[in-house]
């Protein structure tokens, strides 16, 4: 019965870590913005206030962080701020993607 259940353990764990990766997923939204100089897809995880995006051949996890208007994200170099329908990018305070239309926006 013993060796059962230690052979069992490692069944039950991976489980658990589907079922978190699942609701991840669960949480994050996926944006398609239109921008000047090219496409741009975000994922959105409202939960963990954060924004991932390839920027540049470099795949970028950004933070919410203080905002007068709109919805800012930030590592520290780059910043992905929003506001309704409309995103720009930068970094090092220099706009490297302007005028991003959200895609089929929810309303």
């Amino acid at each position: 019965m013993k060796k059962l259940l230690i052979a069992a353990i490692p069944l039950m764990l991976s489980g658990c870590s589907y079922y978190n990766t699942f609701v991840e997923k669960m949480q994050t939204d996926t944006l398609q913005y239109q921008c000047d100089e090219k496409p741009l897809t975000v994922k959105l995880n409202n939960q963990k206030q954060m924004v991932n995006f390839v920027y540049d051949n470099e795949y970028l996890s950004l933070t919410q962080g203080l905002s007068a208007s709109g919805t800012r994200y930030t590592d520290g170099v780059y910043v992905f701020w929003s506001k309704g329908d409309t995103a720009t990018v930068y970094r090092k305070d220099t706009v490297v993607l302007d005028n991003c239309q959200l895609q089929n926006p929810k309303r």
